[in-house]
């Protein structure tokens, strides 16, 4: 043992305004406040039931994007990879990098899969291009109060990969690149409500992830702020309720993936009494299932990528399935920059993501599935009942295709509560577009106990989980803003 004395703790001074500084600094009482806002769930509850808006009737968005597509010029073209202007192939590892080194990359990843507690279990290992971007982007929606409801900025904005290009987006939808002006292009238009928010307007703030399959760790800040300010009228933007909101959700390709997954995260009350497996035993059986999957995904250079082919224009696996990398060159007269050139992934065929719902002593539950996806932080999010493309299962027999996509894909209309086809993020991907269902199961179809790797949860445990990041995935948070918008919609409009 040493005999040099211990030295003492070092006690650092209070930083005004961070956690625990006010009961060094304060010399009287420190007053406490609740720990939930129940307010804001009322004031919620209310826009979510109001379908007619302060400023803009729902019937009139259509006519407001059409509008705005006129107002500028948009046009997106497919080019050869030598045109991409500063975007190149590097020497050595061949990925596809910009020349800032910004924005993001196109690298290869090798992932190895086992399952079992002790990895014993079934064995996959593939390899494949992914998107690498570091940068954690903000996903931000300005709230504010007319005539006593809640009401939310929508932005038209475009995306390259949007099959119609103009899509209701949150008011801010940017990366770090972007509003740090990386690209040398105008301000984000109101970037400047998220950067640092007052912490008595925050309604939403939680990092959440993209798809894992495209992207290699990649996480948004979701955001939801609540203002007091004058804001500027500016005519890409419009004020919008919960409502409304939730009435556009059931058309196709007109609610973006940022806005649906900032949605998903709005702490909507949770009107069941109970649910079949507790909070507690839900978390359980969730680490678990984290705990017995090993997924192990690496980074290599796109050019040691096996079974894809590189060419001119595209690259792609060598059975023509999954997905390409393309470029596109891109004119839009409403963006930060109004010219530029860009990689997307372009996948084969329309994705399908599906929830199966069933009530259990009268609340109604979904089936989630514990899914590992390569490029995922923890491996594993809670996903959709089904979430695949048919396309890449097409050839093989129906014994092997993935647990209830035939369940899905064979629901008679009278079971379908839900179904619209939505885009994914039209920034990184050209045309990927999914049907997201929710369709009413019964004990055939879906039985208790569910097979391994799936379990029952409610809605409002969703929602309770979307307060934390990484658990559900970016398609069942489209799913669960979809269960919330067959929740507002009266019920006269759903037996229509």
């Amino acid at each position: 043992m040493s005999s040099s004395p211990v030295p003492p703790l070092a006690v650092s001074a209070p930083v005004p305004g961070a956690p625990g500084s006010a009961s060094l600094a304060a010399p009287g009482p420190v007053a406490v406040r609740p720990r939930e806002d129940h307010e804001l769930v009322e004031r919620l509850a209310l826009s979510a039931a109001t379908p007619r808006g302060a400023h803009l009737r729902t019937e009139d968005v259509h006519t407001w994007l059409v509008e705005r597509h006129r107002a500028h010029a948009f046009h997106v073209r497919r080019i050869p990879f030598a045109e991409l202007g500063d975007w190149r192939f590097e020497p050595g590892s061949g990925n596809l990098a910009h020349r800032s080194g910004r924005f993001f990359t196109v690298e290869g990843l090798h992932v190895v899969e086992r399952d079992g507690p002790f990895g014993d279990g079934p064995r996959r290992e593939w390899q494949q291009p992914v998107i690498s971007q570091p940068e954690v982007g903000i996903l931000g929606i300005l709230a504010k109060e007319f005539d006593g409801v809640l009401h939310f900025l929508m932005q038209a904005k475009m995306e390259p990969g949007n099959p119609n290009l103009i899509q209701l987006s949150p008011t801010v939808q940017a990366t770090r690149s972007n509003y740090t002006k990386a690209h040398r292009g105008t301000d984000v238009k109101l970037i400047e409500h998220f950067g640092r928010p007052d912490p008595d307007r925050v309604v939403v703030d939680v990092l959440q992830s993209e798809q894992g399959s495209w992207f290699y760790r990649k996480s948004n800040r979701n955001m939801v702020v609540e203002t007091t300010d004058e804001v500027p009228v500016l005519d890409d933007f419009r004020w919008l309720t919960l409502g409304q909101i939730a009435e556009l959700l059931h058309e196709d390709d007109l609610v973006n993936m940022d806005a649906r997954t900032v949605l998903a995260c709005l702490p909507y009350r949770d009107p069941a009494p109970g649910a079949l497996h507790s909070d507690t035993q839900l978390l359980s059986w969730f680490t678990g299932e984290r705990s017995r999957r090993d997924v192990r995904a690496r980074r290599i250079p796109l050019a040691d990528v096996r079974g894809w082919k590189h060419g001119a224009e595209a690259i792609e696996h060598e059975d023509g399935r999954f997905f390409k990398v393309i470029a596109v060159s891109v004119q839009a007269g409403n963006r930060e920059v109004v010219r530029w050139t860009q990689p997307l992934i372009e996948p084969i065929g329309l994705g399908v993501s599906a929830f199966l719902v069933r009530e259990f002593d009268g609340v109604p539950h979904v089936l989630v599935q514990a899914r590992a996806e390569g490029g995922l932080l923890d491996t594993v999010e809670l996903g959709p009942t089904v979430q695949c493309t048919v396309e890449n299962h097409s050839h093989l027999p129906a014994a092997d295709h993935p647990p209830f996509l035939d369940v899905v894909l064979g629901a008679a209309a009278s079971r379908i509560r839900y179904q619209a086809v939505h885009g994914e993020e039209g920034g990184r991907f050209l045309n990927a577009r999914s049907r997201y269902l929710l369709v009413d199961a019964d004990e055939s179809a879906a039985p208790l106990p569910p097979p391994p790797g799936y379990t029952w949860a409610t809605p409002g445990q969703l929602t309770a989980l979307t307060r934390h990041g990484h658990y559900l995935n970016v398609e069942a948070r489209t799913l669960l803003a979809c269960l919330h918008a067959v929740a507002a919609r009266p019920r006269s409009q759903e037996e229509m």
